[in-house]
C-alpha cells in the first residue's frame, strides 16, 4: 500500500513538474500579446493625435505612405508643403475679338484680325479683311500726333519739360523720360515716333497753342479732313482705347504722313540718341523690320495695348511697288511683324498675276 501511494505521489509531482512550464509559457505569451498591441498603438496615436488636432497649417498637408518591410506592411504620415493653387486666367479679349472679327477666316492664315494691303501706285486694294471696322489703335495714334506737330510749324528747337501731367495714369506704362527732364520739341517727335515714347508724346501734345485739349481738336479736324470718318482721337499718346479707326482710314494717314521727311526720317530710324537733362539715353525702334534689310520701309508706326492687340502701319516697297500695310489686333508680341513678312512673301511668290499688272500700270503711267 505505501508503495502504491509513493508511485501515486510520485506520478502527481511529475505531471506537475511538466505542466508548470507549459502554463507559463501561455502566460507568458497571453501577456505579451496585449503589451505588442499596445506598442503598435502607442505607435500609431502621434499620427492620429496630429490629424485629429489639425495642427496642420494652410500650406501643409499629410501624407500617407505604405511599404513593406520583411514581409510586413508599415504605415507612416509625413507633413509636405501643399502647391500653392494658381489662379486661372482668362485671356485677354480685345475690341476685335469681342466683336467676332477673330473668326473671319482669310487664305494666309494671319493672327490679325483687321488686314489692309494696297499698292499705291494705283490704289488697288490687294487684300482685305474686316478693314472697315474701327477698332482702338494703342501708340498708331502718334502718328497723327507727329502730322499735326509737323503741320503747325512749332518751333523744333523749343525745350520742352516733361511733367507730372505726362505720366500715364491709364496704363500705368513705364517711360525713360523723368518727371523734369527736358527735350528739344525735334526730340520729343523723333523718340516718340520711332520708340512710341508716351511721355515725349504727351509733352508734345500739352505744348500746343490751347494746350491738350486744343491739340486733341486738331488731330480729329485733321483726320475728317483727309477723310477718315471712322477715327476719333482722345489724346496723342494713343494709351486710351477710346483712340479708334479703321484699316482704311489709317491707309490715308500712312499716306498723307509720307509726304513729310522728317516724319519718315523719325519713324524708321532703327536707334537714336538723346540727352534729357544732360544724361545720354539710346532709344531703339520698337519695329524690328526697320533693322531688317530684305525690307525697304519709308514709313512705320507700331502699338500695343490690351483692348487693341498689336498693330502695324507701314509704307514699304515691294519689288519696287509702293505698298500701304495695315495690321490691326495681331495676337503674340511679334505676330503683326509674322503678318506682314507673310504678306510680303504672298505678294512676291505666289501673286504673279498682281505683280505683272503692277509692272504694266507702271510703265504705261511712264
Amino acid at each position: 500500500m505505501i508503495k502504491s501511494a509513493l508511485a501515486v505521489l510520485t506520478s502527481l509531482l511529475f505531471i506537475h513538474a511538466g505542466l508548470a512550464p507549459a502554463a507559463a509559457q501561455t502566460v507568458n505569451n497571453t501577456a505579451k500579446k496585449p503589451v505588442k498591441k499596445a506598442v503598435a498603438k502607442r505607435a500609431a496615436q502621434p499620427v492620429s493625435r496630429t490629424v485629429a488636432k489639425g495642427s496642420l497649417n494652410n500650406r501643409e498637408k499629410l501624407v500617407r505612405k505604405v511599404t513593406v518591410v520583411k514581409g510586413k506592411r508599415q504605415v507612416s504620415y509625413q507633413r509636405v508643403s501643399a502647391a500653392p493653387s494658381v489662379p486661372v486666367v482668362p485671356p485677354v479679349m480685345t475690341a476685335g475679338d469681342m466683336a467676332g472679327l477673330n473668326l473671319t477666316p482669310d487664305p494666309l492664315a494671319l493672327r490679325s484680325n483687321v488686314a489692309l494691303v494696297i499698292d499705291q501706285a494705283n490704289s488697288q486694294v490687294l487684300f482685305e479683311k474686316n478693314s472697315g471696322v474701327a477698332l482702338p489703335i494703342a501708340s498708331v495714334t502718334k502718328l497723327m500726333t507727329a502730322l499735326v506737330v509737323v503741320e503747325a510749324r512749332q518751333n523744333m528747337e523749343e525745350v520742352l519739360t516733361v511733367t507730372d501731367d505726362d505720366v500715364d495714369r491709364e496704363k500705368h506704362s513705364s517711360s525713360r523720360l523723368r518727371v523734369g527732364a527736358t527735350l528739344s520739341r525735334d526730340d520729343m517727335l523723333h523718340i516718340a515716333l520711332m520708340s512710341s515714347e508716351n511721355r515725349a508724346a504727351s509733352a508734345l501734345g500739352r505744348n500746343y497753342p490751347g494746350g491738350l485739349p486744343a491739340f486733341v481738336a486738331a488731330m480729329n479736324a485733321k483726320a475728317r479732313s483727309l477723310g477718315m470718318m471712322d477715327t476719333r482721337y482722345v489724346d496723342s499718346t494713343g494709351l486710351s482705347s477710346q483712340n479708334v479707326a479703321s484699316a482704311r482710314d489709317l491707309a490715308k494717314l500712312v499716306v498723307a504722313a509720307y509726304n513729310y521727311p522728317i516724319i519718315r526720317q523719325y519713324s524708321t530710324d532703327p536707334k537714336y540718341m538723346v540727352e534729357p537733362s544732360g544724361h545720354a539715353l539710346q532709344y531703339n525702334s520698337s519695329n524690328r523690320l526697320t533693322s531688317n534689310k530684305e525690307w525697304d520701309i519709308g514709313l512705320q508706326k507700331t502699338g500695343f495695348i490690351n483692348e487693341a492687340g498689336h498693330c502695324l502701319v507701314m509704307y514699304t516697297r515691294i519689288e519696287g511697288r509702293p505698298i500701304v500695310m495695315v495690321f490691326l489686333d495681331s495676337k503674340g508680341r511679334l505676330s503683326h511683324v509674322g503678318d506682314a513678312a507673310r504678306m510680303r512673301k504672298w505678294l512676291v511668290d505666289d501673286q504673279p498675276s498682281n505683280l505683272t499688272r503692277m509692272k504694266m500700270v507702271r510703265a504705261d503711267e511712264g
